[in-house]
């Protein structure tokens, strides 16, 4: 399973195409690519929360009604709030925290990528409301991992953001559920850990 860097493995891949093409054979560096292995048991993942600029102009009364056609909105007291089980999603908003518990029969639960919290929050929070459609390359949204902690997204939404999202972490059972069916995951899904060294090698073909 490719836990991370497939568009690095994708750029190889396409790389090693065109050099067969050039040299008419299938040997030479270009066919191998560095990599590591690491066994399941070995691999953590962590939660990867969002947070997102609010141009929708709602009010605080209709934001909440909105979000309360799918979900059960309850106000928490903690000063920082992570939700424990899926399908409750924390949300940060004006100051405070609230937990959003979603309502049954609201999401396929046979299909693997869209009972992830992740696509729910996209599905039925970010698109429909803040019609953040593409969460990939659109400005007002951005992702902060759990390594940082709760804290991190009281800080965000205090100096530059509006609202954030706290998830569950995505589990290893998930995510192998997902590439079973050859599907892929939702963009920032997964912050894995440990996380190797960051370096640079260069090498002459």
């Amino acid at each position: 399973y490719v836990a991370d860097g497939h568009h690095r493995l994708a750029a190889a891949a396409s790389y090693a195409r065109v050099r067969r093409k050039e040299v008419f054979k299938e040997e030479g560096e270009y066919e191998d690519f560095l990599g590591v292995i690491f066994p399941k048991s070995d691999l953590n993942i962590i939660d990867y929360n969002r947070v997102i600029q609010d141009e929708s102009e709602l009010s605080e009364e209709a934001l909440m009604n909105a979000i309360e056609k799918q979900f059960n909105i309850t106000q928490m007291k903690e000063q920082t709030y992570h939700p424990s089980r899926p399908h409750h999603i924390g949300m940060r908003y004006k100051g405070s925290w609230y937990n959003l518990s979603l309502k049954d029969n609201q999401v396929n639960e046979k299909d693997p990528v869209a009972r992830l919290d992740t696509a729910i929050l996209q599905d039925l929070i970010l698109e429909p409301i803040f019609h953040i459609k593409n969460p990939r390359t659109d400005k007002r949204i951005d992702f902060i991992g759990g390594i940082k902690g709760i804290e991190a997204l009281n800080r965000r939404t205090d100096e530059d953001m509006d609202i954030a999202f706290a998830l569950c972490p995505t589990t290893m059972d998930e995510l192998i559920q997902v590439a079973d069916a050859n599907r892929l995951m939702p963009p920032k899904s997964t912050w894995f850990e440990p996380k190797l060294r960051s370096g640079l090698f260069i090498h002459r073909f």
